[in-house]
């Protein structure tokens, strides 16, 4: 394994440190990343894949107990068992065994739900997908959708997002909503709607194949929903990168039933603590109740290829993965990066080689997300004959 090495970097003059007292570092909210940051695995048990689901999902439970994510002795990392962990003693439970996946880039995109009440997956069975939820206290299942697959929700809210297998939908073209409260799947947005306002762009960049609503994203207020289209290639291959064409950034108000913004590329978006803003890849900074896609940029941060950035629960920092060839890195070197909002000031947290770890035909990347209360980064590292899921915890 490579030896880590941290780095702190401030338009590259490096970081000012305050000492004149809380107030001070109270302003700089990038000063407890920038020193004494302790990285561990998640878990201690070897010979395993640990893999938390994606950067756009927190994997600990909103009281801060527990950690969501998939493990796997499979070579490629996309069948296994979707697990939780006790933070305090490491006791882990079995939610789920014998899950097949799509990959072992979001696995079984397992989340919370319902305040941790409740857990969410996806997975195929006898080529058949379906959406279970899971009572983390009782472990009773419930089958919530079939033919369905899993976007992402919040962890404090009610409402599951779901959308048609994107290689081929057949009838499930639409945006669904499962909530925890009643129990119930309704359509939230149908593809109708959404052609009717970008048929014109969504014909030429399809090449007029029938569309549907591709992985939708709550917001953290659970107003709005944002997702990409796609169009699927038919069959049931699901494991190939040309089974549909993917594109496309749309973004609906639940509420009011209108969709407010659209930008015609997708990269690596993920929602502002405003539930308005969406940062994207190449430190992009998107405003959704703007009628064009006008955009401001992060000043002085490294954009990093491959990045795929989230922002902190309290909106002061973001945090991203990347390759880091353009500061100098080796080739199959990957970073965590963490960087003051602001603008300017940032550090690398970590470093390490992310070539190996599971074989699957989409290889998992570091997929780097705060936990809730903004002292812990989760994200997977591939530096060895397994992926693991480790945890970056700043000093108490």
């Amino acid at each position: 394994m490579m030896n880590r090495r941290h780095f702190l970097l401030t338009a590259g003059a490096g970081l000012t440190v305050r000492t004149a007292g809380a107030a001070a570092l109270d302003d700089e909210p990038l000063y407890p990343w920038a020193d004494g940051v302790k990285i561990a695995p998640v878990s201690p048990v070897a010979g395993r894949h640990s893999i938390h689901s994606y950067y756009l999902a927190n994997p600990e439970s909103p009281d801060g107990r527990r950690v969501l994510f998939f493990t796997s002795t499979h070579p490629a990392g996309y069948v296994g068992e979707v697990r939780m962990i006790e933070r305090a003693t490491g006791r882990e439970t079995v939610l789920a065994e014998n899950v097949h996946t799509e990959d072992a880039h979001r696995v079984a995109c397992q989340q919370w739900l319902a305040g941790g009440r409740l857990a969410a997956y996806h997975e195929v069975v006898d080529r058949r997908w379906r959406v279970v939820v899971v009572d983390v206290e009782t472990l009773e299942k419930t089958v919530v959708a079939e033919d369905r697959q899993l976007g992402y929700g919040r962890p404090d809210g009610d409402l599951l997002p779901l959308y048609g297998c994107h290689w081929n939908p057949g009838p499930h073209r639409d945006l669904y909503v499962w909530d925890a409260a009643t129990r119930q799947v309704r359509t939230a947005l149908g593809i109708g709607s959404v052609e009717a306002q970008h048929g014109e762009w969504m014909a030429k960049e399809f090449s007029g194949k029938p569309v549907s609503i591709f992985f939708p994203v709550l917001s953290p207020d659970r107003r709005r929903v944002f997702f990409k289209l796609a169009a699927g290639n038919g069959g049931d291959d699901y494991m190939a990168k040309n089974a549909s064409h993917r594109q496309g950034l749309v973004c609906f108000d639940l509420e009011s039933g209108r969709m407010k913004w659209f930008r015609a590329q997708w990269g690596h978006p993920g929602w502002y603590p405003d539930s308005r803003r969406i940062f994207e890849m190449g430190n992009v900074i998107f405003d959704t109740d703007e009628p064009a896609t006008r955009y401001t940029k992060l000043r002085q941060v490294p954009a990093l290829r491959g990045s795929h950035p989230s922002i902190s629960p309290d909106g002061r920092l973001m945090v991203t993965d990347g390759i880091t060839e353009s500061l100098g890195g080796p080739v199959g070197e990957w970073g965590v990066l963490v960087a003051d909002l602001r603008g300017g000031r940032w550090v690398m947290i970590d470093r390490f080689d992310q070539t190996r770890g599971a074989k699957s035909w989409r290889r998992n990347d570091p997929h780097p997300a705060f936990s809730a209360d903004g002292r812990r980064i989760y994200f997977n590292v591939s530096d060895g004959p397994h992926t693991r899921l480790m945890v970056a915890e700043v000093a108490a």
